[in-house]
């Protein structure tokens, strides 16, 4: 068999999205409007596919993406999505290959770090990637919530409305910049996102597109603070409603803001239950109400993984909970990230630079690519024997310097 990693060309991106979809276990022929609206978000030149004999029999495909590091600064990142091997090409080594060109790429851009959504966990960690950041999912029984079924608003002064998704594309992506400057883990939503996400643009993948409400929390002052967009099924059943409203997306930049859209939603007639989506593990919604174990976790899994391509520019982006120095010896068997490095940090930035100091924390990548956002523990993954303490106490002081007081959330799936 000849097998040959190149970019894709235009004639063949017809043949990369069937075999994407093959990939996916989703009905290999695709609808013509779909081909068109992936080629529309495609850059060829990012867009590899492994082929045999002309047939593509794998695909691969990145883009440049704004990640938020704790602190609010953003870095660049290569994000990488639509990662597919046909089932009769597994086991020849295609996605190491294509892996491998993506991220030398990406390393030569001067991109900080790549990112994915892992589909199975155990594939990407021999790239370099760690898990850095989780996502929980509820399902709450409404009427064992507890909040006030007379609920008639937000008591703050502020207001809940309706809303269309003309006016959500103009209101909405200022205040997803404004979630994106202060919540570590976001990444950026670009036009193209909101048209599908409103139904502007038909959306991709094997459901067709349902229109959702939306409902905008305005403050006081009468700035658009909060965005809820969701749907809700009609079941009865012996002339009892028992809908439920399932959350597309939630997202606030104040406290306000948030408890007021949760509340709404919690006191719309006729809704019994409600499926949160995804949602920071940290999120404030069991604890809203007044009996947090309506709330049932149904989802509590890794979600973004990283992996850091240019370790001073990616720890020098973002704020450290406390002063500290450490010297971190990193490990990169791909040769792009690795070495030994001084960072001097805290609160109000940070310094990071080759050195030849003794190390006093020596880990792999995808180790600090898993503590970099300020979600997973040293200390754990010292315990683990995946992190290795030079200096005693090294894992404390990474502890108390890199972890988050709230932990990172990546509203979104890429």
């Amino acid at each position: 068999m000849s097998l040959e990693i190149r970019p894709v060309g235009e004639t063949e991106v017809p043949d990369w999205v069937r075999a994407m979809r093959t990939g996916f276990l989703v009905p290999p022929v695709a609808p013509k409007d779909e081909v068109e609206i992936r080629r529309a978000g495609m850059d060829l030149a990012r867009t590899q596919g492994a082929f045999d004999d002309g047939r593509c029999v794998g695909t691969f495909r990145s883009f440049t993406q704004r990640l938020t590091v704790p602190g609010g600064t953003a870095v660049t990142a290569n994000a990488v999505t639509n990662v597919t091997v046909t089932p009769t090409h597994r086991r020849r080594g295609l996605l190491g290959r294509m892996m491998g060109n993506a991220l030398r790429a990406a390393r030569e851009r001067g991109d900080a770090a790549a990112t994915l959504l892992s589909a199975e966990y155990p594939i990407y960690g021999r790239f370099g990637f760690g898990p850095a950041s989780r996502v929980t999912r509820w399902e709450v029984q409404v009427t064992r919530a507890g909040l006030d079924p007379h609920y008639a608003g937000p008591a703050d002064g502020g207001r809940v409305d309706f809303a269309d998704g003309g006016t959500v594309r103009q209101l909405a992506p200022a205040l997803h910049e404004r979630l994106r400057a202060r919540q570590h883990g976001a990444v950026d939503r670009t036009e193209r996102w909101w048209r599908m996400a409103t139904g502007d643009m038909p959306q991709l993948g094997p459901q067709a597109w349902t229109e959702p409400f939306y409902a905008l929390y305005r403050s006081p002052a009468g700035s658009v603070d909060g965005l809820l967009t969701y749907t809700a099924d009609a079941v009865w059943e012996a002339k009892l409603p028992m809908n439920t409203a399932t959350v597309r997306d939630l997202i606030a930049v104040s406290p306000e803001a948030e408890r007021a859209l949760w509340h709404f939603l919690f006191s719309i007639d006729w809704i019994t239950r409600v499926d949160t989506g995804l949602r920071a593990p940290d999120d404030v919604l069991p604890l809203l109400l007044p009996d947090p174990r309506a709330a049932r976790v149904t989802t509590d899994a890794d979600y973004m993984w990283l992996r850091p391509l240019d370790v001073p520019a990616l720890l020098e982006a973002r704020t450290y909970a406390c002063p500290g120095s450490l010297v971190l010896d990193v490990t990169d068997p791909d040769g792009l990230s690795g070495g030994r490095f001084a960072l001097e940090a805290g609160p109000d930035g940070a310094s990071c630079v080759p050195t030849s100091r003794p190390a006093e924390l020596s880990l792999g990548v995808g180790e600090l690519g898993a503590l970099c956002l300020g979600d997973e523990s040293a200390v754990r993954l010292a315990a683990l024997g995946r992190v290795r303490e030079d200096r005693p106490g090294a894992a404390a002081r990474a502890e108390l310097m890199l972890r988050t007081a709230r932990r990172p959330w990546c509203p979104d799936m890429f």
